[in-house]
């Protein structure tokens, strides 16, 4: 089921990770986070991650970018918990952000876009001073992300051109987990191929097989290693931009 646009992006603007839908890791990490300026105080459309205009606007714009959590394209949309350390300004439950960009600030882990910063804060005067601090002390810990009633999307990348080059975006995947590797199927050799990763969460592949393409995907949790087979297949008239319904999700 291919998804259009204007419902792809009506989709990506509800979406939030609730605290009270968030379970996580026990543990928090003391390091420090710093915001990035946008005309809007959503996210970045071109973030390196390759999301698009997902990046911009999942998680109702709380998204950030991040640098040693980025790890090589991999950390790409992680969910992490933030709350700063200034007890007179700082937000018990802090900011809940998706990892959609690479960055890197004066020695952070993560530069927020400017609604996730300001949810560091405990009202809004509290986060117009933490705006003025531009950097602070901060800890944090991953947790699962929650995309509650919504499968795991394939998202044609734009720069794709059917039937030469295909190259795509996996979306919504619930959980803790990392998408290490994406497969093909090629029917002709009645095997899986593996696709390249290009950058961020962007994985190509040149003269893709013709007709339907079947697609499965490699994750990382805490239950191990396996794979994940789309149980809908990518149509043959594919199209650049298109977002389609895997019909699977993790739990």
């Amino acid at each position: 089921m291919e998804l259009s646009l204007k419902h792809q992006v009506g989709l990506m603007c509800v979406i939030l990770l609730l605290p009270s839908l968030c379970s996580s890791q026990d543990s928090f990490t003391d390091s420090r986070a710093t915001y990035y300026g946008s005309p809007d105080c959503y996210g970045n459309p071109r973030g390196a991650c390759g999301f698009g205009e997902y990046g911009r606007t999942v998680n109702d714009g709380s998204v950030a970018a991040v640098s040693r959590l980025w790890r090589n394209g991999t950390g790409c949309g992680a969910c992490y918990q933030a709350r700063c350390k200034l007890e007179q300004y700082c937000d018990e439950e802090g900011t809940y952000v998706v990892v959609t960009d690479y960055g890197e600030g004066d020695r952070t882990d993560f530069v927020l876009s400017p609604r996730a910063y300001k949810k560091l804060g405990r009202n809004d005067e509290a986060a117009a001073e933490l705006f003025k601090y531009g950097v602070v002390d901060i800890e944090y810990r991953r947790v699962p992300c929650r995309y509650e009633g919504y499968n795991i999307v394939f998202k044609v990348h734009e720069r794709s051109k059917n039937p030469e080059y295909f190259a795509v975006v996996i979306l919504y995947v619930n959980g803790a987990y990392d998408v290490t590797a994406v497969q093909l199927w090629q029917e002709d050799c009645q095997e899986w191929t593996e696709m390249r990763r290009v950058y961020g969460a962007v994985f190509d592949y040149a003269n893709p097989p013709s007709g339907e393409i079947n697609l499965r995907f490699q994750v990382s949790g805490s239950a191990g290693i396996y794979w994940v087979q789309s149980q809908n297949a990518i149509p043959s008239d594919w199209t650049a931009g298109a977002a389609y319904d895997s019909q699977v999700q993790l739990t």
